[in-house]
């Protein structure tokens, strides 16, 4: 097999699983894992992947984005923690808006049940998860539904969402960068991100590590917009500070 068709091979099934592994690919494409390894740099230079320790995660851009079902299998025990920290923020806060994806689906589900709440979302899963809940009154933006993650979009959500005023936003984004801001692959996705940003009162940025240092598509926001950024501890406490140093608060749950 000629190192372009196993490259592509990678590529294809690090975007159909939402990461590969190392030893699993090599035995898959009966290879050794060194040049596995050296497939994942010449990848990485090209942008298409992210090397973390045993394996990559595919780069999301204007081309290709992760499916949600993709997702919901992908670091679930970090997303679960950054969740759990989020949901610790609410306050006194009596409206949220919570954003498209799996770790803003498991911040909805943590949101206490036992006071009044009300929760604005693009996201279908989230608000069904939430429809029933007690004390919790769902509003789900109207607009085109995105089957990669089932969550409306187009400018029916971004008008709709501008009529709102809420206390608090948790927003998710498929790249963090200090150079580059806040990016994601979609331009109607940015501009529903972008209207959520600016109808908050606080605003708290949620994602796992992987997610930061790299850059998508369309720019939706800067670092500093946001009062926290809660992600887990993959993200260097050293680069941590340096988020911090754009102004927000970093948790590394």
């Amino acid at each position: 097999m000629h190192a372009e068709e196993r490259q592509h091979r990678i590529v294809t099934r690090a975007r159909a699983d939402g990461r590969i592994d190392v030893a699993n690919i090599a035995a898959e494409l009966t290879v050794a894992p060194e040049t596995v390894r050296r497939d994942l740099k010449v990848l990485e230079r090209r942008g298409l992947v992210r090397r973390v320790h045993g394996g990559a995660y595919p780069i999301e851009n204007a081309g290709f984005e992760t499916s949600l079902a993709s997702r919901i299998n992908v670091r679930v025990d970090e997303k679960r923690r950054i969740a759990a920290a989020a949901a610790e923020q609410l306050g006194d806060a009596e409206s949220v808006f919570v954003d498209e994806g799996f770790t803003p689906q498991l911040v909805a589900e943590a949101l206490p049940t036992n006071r009044p709440l009300t929760l604005l979302t693009a996201s279908v899963p989230a608000a069904a998860s939430l429809a029933n809940a007690p004390n919790m009154t769902v509003l789900l933006l109207g607009g085109r539904v995105r089957g990669r993650t089932l969550a409306t979009v187009g400018h029916w959500t971004a008008r709709m969402l501008a009529g709102f005023v809420v206390d608090l936003a948790f927003i998710g984004a498929n790249g963090i960068s200090r150079e580059h801001g806040l990016t994601t692959p979609d331009p109607a996705v940015a501009e529903v991100k972008a209207q959520a940003i600016r109808s908050a009162h606080r605003r708290v940025l949620i994602g796992v590590h992987t997610k930061f240092g790299i850059s998508s598509f369309c720019r939706f926001g800067e670092i500093s917009d946001f009062e926290m950024v809660i992600t887990d501890t993959g993200l260097s406490a050293p680069e941590a500070h340096r988020y911090s140093m754009l102004g927000p608060h970093v948790v590394r749950a």
